[in-house]
């Protein structure tokens, strides 16, 4: 039932930025944003709710909670960068939200280094002499 809050939201929000927007553009872009944002927040107990179970589902299979932690990192990056690129894609910006993408990517790479670099050292064990 909450996606029938978020498209009604996101439906409200539309139009009154349909309304706004040929008098204070400026207005209209803000609403946007708050939407974006008011949106993102109604999802956070799901979210939570999310990181929770991978976190326990973690915990019992043993894994290291240090990759765990970096693969949430990353998700979360993920998530940003690309609800940031949107955003600045609203406001007509296209060649800004592209940079924050690069810049999303480029901090996933930073991440994902270390655990790229215990799988190529496992498949080099792995492999014979």
């Amino acid at each position: 039932m909450e996606i029938i809050q978020v498209v009604g939201f996101g439906l409200i929000a539309t139009v009154l930025i349909l309304v706004v927007k040929e008098q204070k553009p400026m207005f209209a872009f803000l609403i946007a944003a708050g939407a974006g944002i008011l949106i993102f927040l109604m999802l956070i107990g799901k979210i939570d709710s999310v990181v929770s179970m991978l976190e326990r589902l973690a915990r019992s299979s043993g894994m290291d909670m240090i990759y765990f932690k970096t693969v949430l990192k990353i998700i979360g990056i993920a998530y940003i960068a690309e609800f940031g690129a949107q955003i600045v894609r609203d406001a007509g910006q296209e060649s800004i939200a592209t940079k924050i993408e690069m810049a999303g990517k480029v901090l996933i790479m930073v991440l994902a280094l270390p655990i790229i670099g215990i799988i190529i050292e496992t498949i080099l064990k792995l492999m014979p002499a």
